[in-house]
């Protein structure tokens, strides 16, 4: 899975309201030439998106984000999620998603959190949320003692600022949510979002 990410470098953090948005969104995503998509469940859509997705875009990449509780996770799993995304280091969540072999990115902006994360084997955490907490000053500081483990900024993350977070070589991939802005999904613009996909895409080529 970091394999993967490392390849596709952004990762596009999506609020889905209405399921039925979600293989139009997909095929936007796969057009703009971005294979991914974390599915939030911060509305009660999230395991239906997630389930349609993996059905009718098989080529998407797609993962549960804001995952808070087991019962979220399993539920992600069930609907075909092959990576979680959690905005803490919830113990409970982040065991239970290993105990069924589940990829998961767990939340830190701090020492103690990194360490929670090597205590259990994990090589890659998220960095959230990343330019409130310090931006890529931060990362580096808090990266330094720690050897090899890789970072997921999000959170503040935009077009304007990805490509200083990935020249970091302990940097994996980014977050955003710049090219799928909710509104854009609710007004069902799915053209708009195929070039803001493109842009974000060009703005990462070669790094």
């Amino acid at each position: 899975m970091i394999q993967t990410l490392k390849k596709i470098k952004v990762v596009p953090v999506v609020k889905i309201e209405d399921a039925k948005q979600a293989v139009p969104l997909g095929k936007a995503l796969i057009a703009g030439g971005l294979p991914c998509a974390e599915i939030t469940f911060r509305t009660s859509a999230a395991a239906e998106a997630i389930g349609l997705l993996t059905k009718e875009v098989p080529e998407l990449l797609v993962g549960a984000g804001t995952v808070l509780t087991p019962e979220q996770a399993d539920a992600a799993k069930k609907a075909g999620a092959k990576f979680m995304v959690s905005p803490g280091f919830n113990p409970r969540v982040v065991d239970h998603c290993l105990a069924m072999d589940m990829p998961i990115f767990a939340g830190i902006n701090n020492p103690t959190g990194i360490e929670m994360a090597l205590e259990r084997g994990l090589p890659a955490v998220k960095f959230f949320p990343a330019e409130a907490s310090g931006g890529l000053a931060m990362l580096k500081a808090m990266a330094a003692p720690y050897g090899d483990i890789l970072f997921m900024p999000t959170g503040g993350v935009n077009a304007k600022n990805i490509g200083t977070y990935l020249a970091f070589p302990r940097v994996l991939a980014c977050g955003g949510s710049w090219m799928v802005p909710s509104d854009l999904i609710s007004a069902g613009e799915f053209d708009k979002i195929t070039a803001l996909t493109k842009e974000a895409v060009e703005a990462v080529a070669g790094l």
